[in-house]
């Protein structure tokens, strides 16, 4: 057999509720950081790959957003993103809060996937929030409620439990050709993952005052001879009010957030990296055609 006839390839995809700890995961199983993490609920807008290489096989995981009830156009996209996601994978992950249990928005999404007739590998994650026999007694409740081909038990943000959930997914991808060049960890575009790396700042400062009222475009990017880069950002809110949120008084809290954002950019690309962030009042941000097309979402929901 040939070397690429022995390799292996395949898709899988991280889905469950908002917050369960998916973002983490992809990063822990990649071994690199491919999406942003906050507290917060909702912080994936679009799907992410993740994708780490292993002897013949290749893993391409797809970090979903939180599958939840959606209310506006932005909501009903993301959602349909992560059900797009989850039909088109050949492993499909479905991950569950160890401390909220089979709550609500777990049980909707399990009587979904249950529906659909899917294999399903449940992953029962944050098992360091929860004492052992509360565990034993969720992974009983679950696999009545959803038959699994498999149950993990995993801690993302330590890294229990997730070699072996790579280990038996990477020996169940089927053969055929890698889908990416070897020493590739995501498609994400430059300028997005950037973008992304900014409003993860502008979220944890801001905690609950308006994380899910503004984005983040990346607007020019320069690279200079001597490798250091030039990128300037717009950050957009909906109302004048949020303006002075974002800014802070005497403009301390957009100075905090850029120097932030700037030093971990720059621990990313390796070089200097020279950030200029403009905020912006645009209503209707989250209703723009462009906006929905650079995060790959379908408008038309």
């Amino acid at each position: 057999m040939t070397e690429t006839a022995a390799r292996r390839c395949g898709l899988i995809a991280l889905v469950g509720a908002p917050n369960v700890g998916k973002s983490t995961l992809i990063n822990r199983l990649v071994g690199a950081k491919v999406a942003i993490v906050t507290p917060k609920a909702q912080t994936t807008r679009t799907r992410v790959l993740g994708i780490r290489v292993e002897g013949p096989a290749q893993a391409v995981f797809i970090d979903t957003p939180g599958i939840f009830k959606p209310k506006r156009r932005l909501d009903r996209a993301m959602v349909q993103t992560a059900w797009r996601e989850a039909g088109d994978a050949d492993e499909t992950c479905f991950l569950i809060d160890a401390a909220k249990g089979l709550d609500g928005p777990t049980r909707a999404i399990a009587g979904r996937l249950k529906a659909s007739g899917r294999e399903v590998v449940a992953v029962v994650n944050k098992i360091d929030k929860v004492r052992r026999p509360r565990l034993l007694e969720l992974v009983q409740a679950l696999t009545a409620l959803l038959p699994c081909r498999d149950v993990f038990l995993i801690a993302a943000v330590n890294g229990d439990g997730v070699e072996d959930l790579f280990q038996k997914l990477a020996a169940r991808l089927p053969e055929g050709p890698w889908l990416f060049p070897e020493d590739r960890l995501s498609d994400m575009p430059e300028r997005l993952m950037a973008a992304e790396i900014t409003r993860e700042k502008l979220m944890l400062a801001l905690r609950d005052e308006l994380p899910y009222d503004l984005t983040v475009e990346t607007e020019d990017w320069q690279e200079f001879q001597n490798g250091a880069l030039r990128i300037a950002q717009v950050v957009q809110v909906a109302r004048d009010s949020q303006k002075g949120i974002v800014l802070g008084r005497g403009g301390e809290q957009i100075k905090r957030i850029r120097e932030s954002a700037q030093r971990e950019l720059q621990a990313i690309y390796e070089v200097p990296v020279h950030l200029f962030l403009h905020v912006k009042v645009r209503p209707g941000w989250d209703e723009d055609r462009a906006h929905f097309r650079d995060l790959g979402l379908d408008w038309n929901v």
